[in-house]
């Protein structure tokens, strides 16, 4: 737990993408003498000894598995001796209540998008984003049958969550690829939807890496969706490694150390004796092991290869830097000597995923929620290139609009990565980056002028837009990104023309997983029932049976959570 005193060129869619290959990393079945992984899934700890510990270091009772039922009381009994009267000691006092346990789950806060009209704003810049740690986390509320708060919702990474299947870069000079589609929006006749889709390019082989785990060990940690699940995750990717890799764990507790100092990849048995020896005790001092962490990183850095940080953790900082603030300068510093930072967040109850999603964006990383083995294998193993190698650095989209083409316009997602028109061409602002194989898709739903799509009301003293005759470019998408290592960025344009498709699978995934983060959220904005959103779902043959399968299913529990409220 993280706790903190102190603290090429396609044609483009209205919806912006980047997704992940699944062959992303050159996957190795495991060996015949093949480690078990699954003997290090053992949970650590009693869960009265992880409430214990999680209340020692937050001061506040978290959310575990159900209490254990008090113990029952004592009968009374009687001690008899010659000649010695009979004693019954007196009722035992009652046990006191069960308190119900407190969920201290902390989210950034943020509003949607608004409407804008395109001839007063004609520009919408964003950074990318290739978090997915939005969508698992909120997956774990729905199975637990809890609620998502809105918060814990953001629109980009569910969309984002999903391989579209798209085409890749063939060459690392051009390392993205832009496609659009302009298409019906299914919620709104008189609507449509831009897709945007950015694919990465993913190279043959993946240099050499220097990974150092930060892995949480406090108290809290013990619970077998914690600790036992981190390193069930670490271990299903020893195969993956290689000689020339570097493997370090530094853990945090009550104090920072080097659990497994820096170990060829190659040498499975000892990375997996290392992991056998993990376990959960004491508080949290986040903020130390991070130091620790990136002091590792820095003394066995790897020129031209994959130096990364990642943190495995249930919750916040508890001891250590003063704010998060601080944090974020810490991590932003390490960010500018090549060292980049993901965060993998587990667990439920002292969870502060803000904290979590903001240092994997000031690290230049990204953020993912482990709420399974399986998600595990998928993040760090199946995708593993896309986790660990950046192919493309502070990636900015810039879309001018056509406002005798288009009234309205709104960005579906991403109010978190929002750009001043000014930072797209300033190559001192941050953005985020791309891994190998990524896929990254934004979404903007738009009223073409006359559609009688508009939201807004009518402006008394402005004149009507009206659509010129032969006008046939709806927007402008600009395209920045710098190579790895380069401090000026390169520049690509593509020109999108006013002409509405047939929905692609591709764009009818994204748009359910819109509409399904808009109807956790509410349903303020986009307003489409549960049923049609899992029917849009169900028909799309985009993804596999087994992950529509589950996307569906998670559809179906928020309907019955929430309309049966």
């Amino acid at each position: 737990m993280l706790h903190v005193s102190s603290l090429s060129f396609s044609a483009l869619s209205l919806v912006v993408g980047l997704a992940i290959s699944p062959a992303a990393y050159a996957y190795r079945p495991a060996p015949a003498d093949a480690l078990d992984c699954a003997a290090l899934g053992e949970q650590l700890a009693s869960p009265e000894m992880v409430s214990a510990a999680r209340s020692r270091s937050v001061g506040k009772t978290a959310i575990y598995a159900s209490a254990p039922p008090p113990s029952p009381k004592p009968a009374n009994t009687a001690w008899i001796e010659v000649a010695t009267p009979v004693y019954t000691p007196p009722p035992a006092p009652p046990s006191p209540p069960l308190q119900a346990p407190t969920n201290t789950e902390r989210y950034g806060h943020y509003d949607d998008n608004p409407v804008k009209r395109a001839r007063e704003t004609p520009l919408s810049t964003f950074s990318v984003d290739v978090d997915t740690g939005s969508f698992t986390n909120v997956r774990r509320m729905l199975n637990q049958q809890q609620r998502p708060p809105a918060d814990a919702v953001r629109a980009e990474e569910f969309i984002n969550y999903f391989d579209y299947g798209l085409a890749k870069p063939r060459s690392r000079s051009e390392p993205l690829r832009l496609e659009t589609e302009l298409a019906q929006s299914p919620w709104n006749g008189q609507r449509q939807l831009l897709r945007i889709a950015m694919t990465g390019y993913a190279p043959a082989q993946m240099p050499a890496a220097n990974l150092v785990f930060l892995v949480d060990t406090s108290g809290s940690m013990g619970s077998a969706d914690k600790l036992p699940l981190v390193r069930q995750a670490i271990c299903q990717m020893l195969p993956q490694l290689r000689a020339q890799d570097r493997i370090s764990i530094v853990t945090y507790a009550g104090t920072a150390g080097l659990h497994l100092a820096p170990t060829p990849g190659n040498q499975s048995r000892t990375i997996y004796n290392a992991l056998r020896q993990l376990h959960a005790s004491g508080s949290t001092h986040g903020s130390a092991g991070i130091q620790m962490a990136y002091e590792q990183a820095r003394k066995h850095f790897i020129r031209g290869g994959v130096n990364r940080v990642l943190l495995a953790t249930d919750g916040d900082f508890n001891v250590g830097t003063v704010n998060q603030e601080a944090l974020e300068t810490l991590v932003a510093d390490q960010r500018k000597h090549g060292i980049a930072l993901t965060t993998l967040g587990v667990g439920s109850g002292n969870y502060n995923e803000h904290l979590a999603e903001r240092l994997a964006d000031v690290g230049d990383g990204n953020y993912s929620y482990l709420d399974s083995l399986e998600e595990a294998h998928r993040v760090l193993v199946k995708n593993m290139r896309s986790t660990l190698l950046t192919i493309a650095q502070d990636v900015k989209l810039q879309v001018e609009f056509n406002p005798a083409v288009v009234a309205e316009y709104r960005l579906i997602g991403y109010e978190n990565r929002l750009l001043r028109d000014e930072d797209f061409q300033n190559d001192r602002v941050d953005a985020g980056d791309v891994g190998a194989g990524h896929q990254v898709t934004a979404l903007y739903e738009i009223a073409r002028v006359g559609s009688g799509g508009t939201q807004l009301p009518a402006l008394r003293y402005q004149p009507p837009a009206t659509a010129p005759a032969g006008s046939n470019e709806l927007a402008t998408v600009s395209l920045r990104y710098k190579l790895p290592g380069q401090s000026q960025s390169q520049l690509r344009q593509v020109r999108i023309a006013n002409h509405v498709q047939r929905g692609s699978d591709a764009m009818n995934l994204a748009a359910a997983a819109a509409a399904f983060a808009d109807a956790l959220r509410g349903g303020e904005r986009i307003g489409m029932p549960f049923a049609d959103i899992a029917r849009l779902a169900k028909n799309n043959r985009s993804i596999a049976d087994a992950e529509r399968t589950t996307f569906v299913d998670m559809i179906g529990k928020a309907e019955r959570l929430i309309d049966g409220e």
